[in-house]
């Protein structure tokens, strides 16, 4: 078990680490992400936000887990 650091300072660079495995999972299938944001049932600019790691909702994350038929633990990582 770890301790939590003293201010959430770390957690910005966690989020972009998330988008960015997103971003590059997508881009090794191929897809755009016009093809991800429709096919997992958000608007563009959610998936936008999630890519450039801004602050998300699990479900938002479980859905483009899904499309982009990976773990969400791959994504996470």
């Amino acid at each position: 078990m770890h301790d939590l650091p003293d201010d959430d300072s770390w957690i910005p660079a966690r989020r972009r680490a998330i988008g960015q495995a997103i971003r590059a999972e997508r881009r090794r299938q191929g897809l755009t992400q016009d093809e991800v944001w429709l096919a997992a049932r958000i608007s563009r600019w959610t998936y936008q936000r999630i890519e450039s790691g801004e602050e998300t909702q699990l479900s938002t994350l479980l859905r483009i887990a899904w499309v982009l038929d990976v773990s969400l633990a791959d994504l996470v990582q």
